[in-house]
């Protein structure tokens, strides 16, 4: 009798571990490369999810991932459903449990971007096929693969990288958090009193090596720094907004916080921005923002995704 092998799935960083990352970003890389005169729509020469259909389930708004999974799909020779919660079953009570077996037997892979964290983890401990996870209130591993991407793009290394953090500790800190321990770089987080990242996320990062500074002094956070990230203040469905805005006032990236990091330093932001808040015009259009590569490297991050949770990396 043939062993059932369990899916792949890819909830947190962690789940696939730094060699595997290290491996999307080399893959991601080359298939760039491949299809660099190829239209957007084309197949790559190799479709190599070919025949295969990825479900993707939205409780909250989207454009990058969206788009991006649907076109990283396309472009390894498969498809995609779109899914809006409001209209299918899980939004009329359906179980989550349920939705996961139904979807096993019908779609090859499930993406799902959500609010509550144990949401997904309900649907990988009922699903029979890779669940992916596309933003949840805990983490977005999907942004940080791009991300750490283009950061490689752009000539940096990752061991030992002076990353700075400034504003609201989300979940995309947590996720360059835990990828700081499982790649080997360091992160300061400037964000204001009752707004730090989770302990849980910080433990994880200097378990794996990463030194992790959280200071109440923007200054002090982009000192030096080889990246400077950021993102908004207020995320969707947050409320009690004002008094948060005024706490992160301090904490927005203009040109004088830009001179505080090295004179290559990259600006990174996942997208929307709230330009005037978190970050000055001239920042986000300036020679250092690298905020579209890193739009565009969804695609290329997703794919190699996707690869890994089929098992072909």
């Amino acid at each position: 009798m043939s062993e059932t092998r369990s899916p792949r799935h890819f909830l947190d960083l962690s789940d696939a571990g730094a060699d595997a990352i290290a491996a999307m970003i080399n893959d991601a890389q080359d298939r760039k490369a491949a299809r660099r005169d190829l239209p957007k729509g084309a197949a790559d020469a190799d479709a190599r999810l070919a025949g295969r259909v990825l479900a993707m389930i939205f409780e909250k708004s989207s454009t990058r991932t969206r788009v991006s999974f649907d076109m990283a799909m396309r472009q390894l020779g498969g498809s995609a459903i779109v899914m809006e919660a409001g209209s299918m079953q899980l939004g009329r009570g359906e179980s989550i449990a349920d939705t996961a077996r139904v979807l096993s037997r019908m779609v090859d892979a499930i993406m799902i971007r959500t609010d509550d964290h144990a949401k997904i983890e309900e649907l990988a401990a009922n699903a029979s096929v890779p669940v992916i996870n596309g933003l949840t209130d805990r983490s977005h591993p999907c942004q940080i693969v791009a991300d750490l991407l283009t950061v490689i793009e752009h000539g940096k290394a990752l061991p030992g990288l002076e990353v700075a953090w400034l504003g609201d500790g989300n979940n995309v800190l947590h996720s360059i958090l835990e990828a700081a321990g499982l790649m080997k770089f360091n992160v300061r987080v400037g964000c204001p009193s009752g707004y730090e990242p989770e302990a849980e996320f910080v433990r994880m990062a200097e378990a794996g090596g990463a030194r992790v500074d959280v200071t109440r002094d923007a200054v002090a956070a982009a000192k030096d720094a080889d990246v400077i990230v950021t993102d908004t203040w207020v995320s969707m469905g947050q409320e009690h907004a004002s008094a948060k805005l005024d706490a992160m006032q301090p904490f927005r990236v203009d040109a004088a916080l830009m001179a505080q990091a090295k004179p290559d330093a990259l600006f990174l932001h996942c997208l929307p921005a709230h330009v005037g808040d978190e970050v000055t015009q001239d920042v986000i259009e300036g020679p250092q923002s690298v905020v579209f590569d890193e739009a565009e490297n969804r695609i290329h991050a997703q794919k190699s995704i996707l690869r890994w949770a089929f098992g072909q990396l």
